[in-house]
């Protein structure tokens, strides 16, 4: 049995626990979650008991597919009679807490400082994406990991969803023929166009690595990284389309406000390793209405073009590219993808972080992994910033970190 401590009780943790207990459901019984830790007491007290206790914030999203409009989950709904013990401190719940495994879905600036804890304690660890404030700390936090031989994981859900199993299957069967060419495009569709993203204001501070790049954009670039290879250079350019954005209540009026100086939308250009090459642009901006390019994702392959859940084939044969998938896969690709039938993407996650601490090895989306999709997010930045093209190489060896360097400065990491 595998003991859960989880740090952080935001927003996005309901989201986590529908993916435990959906687990739960499906016949996995090796853990229980036996604390929670958050700033407040009752911002973990509220998580614990159905009908009883603080009660939850309302979810913040209404978009669908947004985990953030998840809501209404409680540990007893699928462990009731466990004991869950509650901390103000992280450091007092993993050095005395009744656990084995740390669940860090804390801000970007206390991953490395949960980390430090927790490896010092023996204990593995999964770490909310991105997996650091800067390259540096993600670098030290992957060293301490592997020196103590313990489990270490980002949560990257977009690794387990549906749609990018089919897709790196359509270019890996050849079903799409090889991988040439993506774009990707979203601007007006999440919080835009000035609201304080998840009603969470660090987002919009430098200070605490927030902007856009680094809380979507790995999402992107690990996709990406998973179907078409790594990425071995980009150009980009970011900005600060609304230098103040709000929180307003259901009439319009301004109930919080928050400065921002991290980026809000941001362009790339980039190349893989193997030579496919591709743009992206996000942004939290954007009035009027939203665009989107393509499905927000458009794959070309040497065969045809798939944009949300359809391939379109050379000459015009259009097919749905999940039934291609059920109909051609592998059936042992299949059920590795999606054991006992799961499709959700959280539970999906957990489940290979849970099986990785089992057997004493590192689950897909590994600290290394996280490792590499910061690298290129903060490739972004330091693009933007030197007004040139940049090396992911070089920004994961830390040979290039000039927008990085006051917040090592800052977190004590310029000797990592």
């Amino acid at each position: 049995m595998i003991r859960i401590g989880i740090v952080g009780c935001g927003r996005i943790l309901a989201a986590h626990l529908r993916g435990y207990r959906l687990l739960r459901e499906a016949g996995f019984d090796n853990f229980q979650i036996t604390a929670l830790c958050a700033r407040k007491h009752d911002d973990a007290a509220m998580y614990v008991t159905r009908g009883s206790g603080p009660p939850q914030r309302p979810a913040c999203s209404d978009l669908a597919g947004d985990p953030l409009a998840i809501g209404d989950e409680y540990l007893s709904d699928f462990q009731p009679g466990v004991d869950v013990k509650l901390y103000t401190d992280y450091r007092e719940m993993i050095a005395a807490g009744p656990i084995d495994a740390v669940n860090d879905f804390s801000t970007h600036a206390l991953h490395h400082q949960v980390a430090d804890a927790s490896f010092a304690a023996g204990k593995h660890l999964l770490t909310q994406k991105p997996l650091a404030v800067t390259v540096a700390a993600a670098r030290r936090m992957c060293a301490e990991a592997e020196r103590r031989n313990l489990t270490f994981g980002v949560f990257e859900n977009f690794r387990y969803a549906p749609i990018t199993r089919q897709l790196r299957w359509a270019f890996e069967s050849g079903t799409a023929g090889r991988l040439q060419m993506f774009l990707l495009g979203y601007a007006g569709v999440w919080w835009a166009p000035d609201q304080i993203v998840a009603q969470t204001p660090w987002r919009h501070v430098r200070a605490e690595a927030g902007g856009i790049s680094l809380d979507l954009g790995v999402h992107f670039l690990h996709q990406l990284r998973y179907i078409a290879g790594d990425i071995k250079s980009i150009s980009a350019q970011t900005a600060i389309l609304e230098p103040r954005r709000f929180t307003r209540d259901s009439s319009g009026k301004v109930v919080a406000e928050q400065a921002c100086d991290a980026d809000d939308t941001f362009s790339a250009h980039l190349e893989t390793t193997g030579g496919t090459i591709g743009s992206l642009y996000a942004s939290w901006g954007g009035h009027g209405t939203a665009t989107r390019t393509g499905e927000g994702t458009v794959f070309y392959g040497s065969r045809g073009r798939i944009t949300g859940d359809e391939l379109t084939l050379d000459g015009g044969t259009q097919r749905k590219l999940a039934d291609l998938y059920a109909e051609q896969a592998d059936p042992a690709l299949k059920a590795r993808h999606f054991p006992k039938g799961l499709t959700d993407s959280f539970a999906l996650a957990q489940l290979d972080w849970l099986h990785a601490v089992e057997q004493g090895s590192q689950p897909e989306t590994s600290g290394r992994e996280g490792l590499a999709d910061l690298a290129a997010a903060y490739a972004i930045l330091e693009s933007a910033y030197a007004g040139r093209t940049v090396s992911i190489d070089d920004v994961v060896s830390g040979r290039l970190r000039d927008f990085q360097r006051s917040l090592d400065e800052q977190f004590g990491l310029l000797g990592d």
